[in-house]
């Protein structure tokens, strides 16, 4: 036997040091980045003027792309700095919006699919970003109402409105994981098992989150641990940007942006490097497809260069007799 250690995967150097930085109080003692939850209410009753709490540690002059996305969708909750860059980006890309739009449209018919046909109970929504129309919850509890649904961000604005997500109705139950994506054991063993049962089938849901880490070995050994966290029968429910259809010029242009550091860290792949996230879990028809095809009616079809990201629902299917 070897006397060296075996190398450890850099996600988890990361997460661990993230887990020692938020770390509060005495040694051991949990920072308030756990679970809440809420039964019951309406979304409508629960949103209110947004509120920036001094000791929340939030910083409105460093750009969020949960709030720029909000701000894309027409919503309220997001700073001069996030429309900033939202306007500037729009100018490189003058179909980010529209993008944006088919995006959430995506989550949507994938949601109703899972919950819909095959009968999925149980979301594990990452990166969910603020509170807009049609979050997971809500659109699984209209087809099941005892749909239990976990949301994860690591912003504490989206913690700050969590509130407005934890919404249910009596039979389900949501809940809310201040947690990143790069910290999957800090996911699923720190709080996602109080709502979920592991047990059964869940969605694993990595919509427009993936291209926000730049590190692939980071991202891919992440995605990697979720998978491997997930029973027999979950599902992964991914979208990710891309610069495949898009002009020469327009590439370059955004790498500029994104090289001057005002937008914030994003990466965008190309599909055959997204599509390794996915492991050896079953693609379900149509596949990895530009979002905007993925299960949508054939009339009125998007350019791929207006909706620029790939999507895609895949199975984990059991292991192979040896």
């Amino acid at each position: 036997m070897s006397s060296e250690s075996e190398p450890v995967p850099p996600g988890k150097e990361w997460a661990a040091a993230q887990r020692r930085q938020n770390r509060g109080g005495r040694d051991g003692e949990p920072s308030g980045r756990g679970l809440s939850g809420a039964v019951g209410g309406t979304s409508e009753e629960r949103v209110g003027v947004m509120q920036v709490d001094p000791s929340s540690g939030l910083d409105t002059s460093v750009v969020h792309p949960a709030r720029r996305y909000n701000y894309w969708l027409d919503g309220k909750d997001n700073f001069a700095v996030d429309r900033d860059s939202g306007d500037e980006i729009a100018k490189i890309y003058p179909s980010v919006r529209t993008a944006a739009l088919h995006n959430r449209a995506f989550l949507r018919r994938a949601v109703t699919y899972l919950a819909g046909q095959r009968g999925v109970r149980q979301f594990l929504d990452i990166g969910t970003g603020l509170p807009t129309a049609d979050n997971t919850h809500e659109v699984a509890q209209q087809i099941a109402p005892e749909c239990r649904v976990v949301y994860v961000d690591n912003d504490p604005m989206v913690m700050t409105h969590a509130r407005a997500l934890l919404t249910s109705t009596p039979q389900g139950q949501t809940a809310y994981i201040e947690q990143d994506l790069r910290d999957p054991d800090g996911i699923v063993g720190d709080a996602a098992m109080s709502v979920l049962d592991f047990d059964e089938p869940v969605a694993l849901m990595l919509v427009a989150v993936a291209h926000f880490v730049l590190d692939d070995e980071v991202l891919a050994w992440a995605v990697a641990a979720l998978r491997d966290a997930m029973p027999v029968g979950s599902y992964l429910v991914l979208s990710h940007a891309t610069a495949d259809p898009v002009d020469p010029v327009v590439r370059a242009a955004w790498d500029q942006a994104v090289a001057s550091g005002r937008h914030g860290d994003f990466k965008y792949r190309s599909k055959e490097q997204i599509l390794p996230l996915l492991g050896d879990w079953r693609p379900v028809p149509p596949g990895l497809v530009p979002v905007a095809d993925w299960r949508r009616p054939a009339v009125d079809p998007v350019p791929f260069t207006d909706a620029a990201a790939y999507g895609a629902v895949a199975v984990k299917p059991r292991p192979r007799a040896r």
